[in-house]
């Protein structure tokens, strides 16, 4: 269970970064489609192996040398919808102007002062999600604001960047990408820290995401947005959270990494109390561990060594909690795996694991570990292994003076892990292959902004009629479909036509008729309003339009008309629905004499089982009243 805090006296303050990827068709360098593929559908593949430059004061970034630690084989899958730019055998295009002028109109709903001139920067970068080892951005504008609860939020900065590759899988000594989505143009925002809560952290990151929803120039879905949270509080230190997909989970990322601090401050003060300290002497303990029956240590004993290092006055700390289920052992351990190694073992939770109370004995006897020490111990390849032990060193100092300043990755229970330290200025440099864009007045006052959601919501409520949660449904992601729609079958019911936005297509993802990952986007505006102006017209019932969308999707090359009449929904089977009708009652005419006008309900049945997706249940009704007082008529 968290513990409550006091933001205000622990001095918490905090920043968002939101990168959010903006809907061009074409790439931010290139002219490449900006849609994602199956990887089974790459023709194409290379590899790489990135390696940190220096900047242009000669200096490597620190958190570039960290990654180059550890030797990985890169693997890129390319497709027929990339190019030689993606796999970075050819310079980068001049920035796609559609994105810069996306970019333009977020500045102006930011408020922020947009400069003259837009030069592009090299951010290094050699964790693989990029084949050039740099990522290109480009700052837009800066000194912008928004309105929150609290007071103003400062927008410090506004870039446009190339998105990175997407991650498929990592083997450990080789990560696999894919190329469809390096290069799709975003735009990245970064608060100044006057977020002062996690409530308002959250209010703050919804507030961005409604403006950048309300240009209608911003793709929607799972991993379309990604928020980064800078956190850090008076004593302790400023920490990057990266990739918090949720908002949901904004308010407990920064909770946690609050108590995280904490906890870390009290250890730290209980250590120097302790005149804990750590002298860093590895000692090879392989022979200690030859007989043992620990399956880590086994498999690791077959091509590697046992090494160990005693944290002296560390005993009971290494296992204490610092966020709910993570350890000060975890954070060590965190550190460790930089090296490639699979984690650590610690004596504050041994014995386990299959290691023995005599094997732990021996151990602390062979590092001279006192009763108020600990012991931690790894077991791999000789040069991960030492690789490790250097890295949790480095962490138990730091344990002793300072809460660390870091980059970690969210986890999806609003805690963290640690990914690699704080990047500086050495990571940036020019990019000399792009030139700058000029950004005239002209071109500026031709950007105008757009009606923000909360007052569309309110206008399709007043205007066509739609209940609250209707049209914030369709605001929320379905705005130019139905206003496509609604221009191009203007008799249609503005509720049906919402309903299906919103609902029918979330069902039928449900049941599995569509893919989970099926977007609106696949089927094309005039696809869509060609459903819909069948349905106007008669050829179709409203009960066909999920088996319609459903067919549309599977059949992209077949136009609608072509589709209905293959399910026998065009017009020659709309002119035999009276004859149906009539078979009907016929067929029941002993049942329609014996019940009278009691008949229409159980007939209903048999007339929707022939009918269903023809013609409204209304319609339907009318019809079969129609026909039914027609016989009853002929037999008085």
């Amino acid at each position: 269970m968290s513990r409550k805090y006091d933001y205000s006296k622990l001095g918490l303050i905090a920043g968002l970064e939101i990168h959010q990827q903006l809907d061009t068709k074409e790439k931010l360098f290139c002219g490449c489609p900006t849609t994602l593929r199956d990887n089974e559908d790459s023709n194409f593949e290379f590899f790489r192996y990135l390696r940190p430059t220096r900047s242009e004061m000669g200096e490597v970034d620190r958190a570039a040398a960290e990654e180059a630690m550890l030797t990985k084989r890169f693997v890129y899958k390319a497709y027929d919808t990339t190019c030689l730019v993606e796999n970075d055998e050819e310079p980068p295009r001049e920035l796609n102007p559609k994105a810069i002028d996306i970019t333009l109109q977020i500045a102006k709903l930011l408020n922020m002062r947009v400069f003259d001139e837009v030069h592009t920067m090299r951010k290094i970068v050699i964790d693989g999600s990029n084949t050039s080892g740099f990522q290109r951005t480009a700052l837009a504008s800066n000194d912008g604001y928004i309105e929150t609860s609290q007071g103003n939020v400062g927008i410090g900065v506004l870039c446009l960047e190339e998105e990175a590759a997407q991650k498929l899988e990592d083997k450990g000594d080789s990560v696999v990408y894919s190329l469809d989505r390096l290069g799709i143009p975003l735009v990245e925002i970064g608060t100044e820290p006057d977020i002062v809560s996690p409530a308002h952290a959250r209010e703050t990151a919804e507030l961005i995401g409604m403006l950048l929803r309300s240009t209608g120039s911003v793709k929607r879905g799972l991993g379309t947005i990604r928020q980064d949270v800078n956190i850090s509080i008076a004593r302790g230190a400023r920490v990057e959270i990266k990739g918090v997909q949720a908002l949901d989970l904004i308010e407990t990322i920064v909770e946690q990494e609050v108590e995280r601090q904490v906890n870390l401050l009290d250890i730290m003060e209980e250590l120097r109390s302790r005149n804990a300290s750590v002298l860093g002497d590895i000692v090879d303990v392989t022979d200690l561990f030859a007989q043992s029956q620990s399956k880590v240590i086994k498999k690791a004993l077959k091509k590697g060594v046992v090494l160990a290092v005693k944290l002296t006055g560390f005993a009971g700390l290494v296992g204490r909690e610092v966020q709910p289920g993570r350890r000060l052992g975890t954070e060590l351990s965190d550190y460790a795996k930089k090296s490639g190694v699979g984690g650590i073992f610690h004596t504050d939770e041994l014995p386990a694991y299959g290691i023995t109370e005599q094997e732990v004995e021996s151990l602390r006897q062979a590092v001279e570990a006192g009763e108020g020490d600990c012991v931690i111990m790894v077991a791999d390849l000789k040069e991960r292994a030492s690789g490790a032990m250097q890295m949790v060193i480095a962490r138990a100092r730091m344990a002793i003076n300072s809460v660390p300043e870091e980059t970690r990755r969210g986890l999806p229970d609003g805690n963290s892990a640690y990914m690699r330290p704080l990047p500086g200025a050495a990571r940036m440099y020019p990019e000399t292959d792009v030139p700058p864009v000029v950004v005239t007045k002209e071109r500026l006052d031709a950007v105008e902004l757009p009606e923000l959601l909360p007052q569309r919501k309110a206008r399709y409520m007043e205007e066509w009629g739609l209940n609250e949660e209707l049209a914030a449904g369709v605001v929320s992601k379905h705005i130019k479909w139905f206003e496509g729609i609604m221009i191009e079958v203007p008799n249609i019911s503005p509720t049906f036509v919402a309903n299906t936005l919103v609902n029918t297509i979330t069902k039928l993802r449900r049941e599995g008729k569509l893919t989970h990952d099926f977007d609106i986007d696949l089927l094309e505006l005039h696809r869509s309003v060609d459903i819909f102006k069948l349905i106007d017209s008669g050829g179709a019932a409203k009960e066909a339009i999920d088996v319609l969308f459903v067919e549309s999707v599977k059949h992209p090359d077949k136009s609608i008309e072509e589709i209905a009449r293959k399910l026998g929904l065009g017009d020659e089977r709309k002119n035999n629905i009276e004859k149906v009708i009539e078979n009907i009652v016929i067929q029941k005419l002993e049942f329609v004499k014996e019940r009278g006008m009691g008949a229409i309900g159980p007939l209903m049945g048999e007339v929707m089982k022939e009918l269903r997706g023809i013609v409204d249940g209304e319609v339907a009704s009318s019809l079969l009243k129609k026909k039914i007082e027609e016989h009853l008529d002929q037999e008085k």
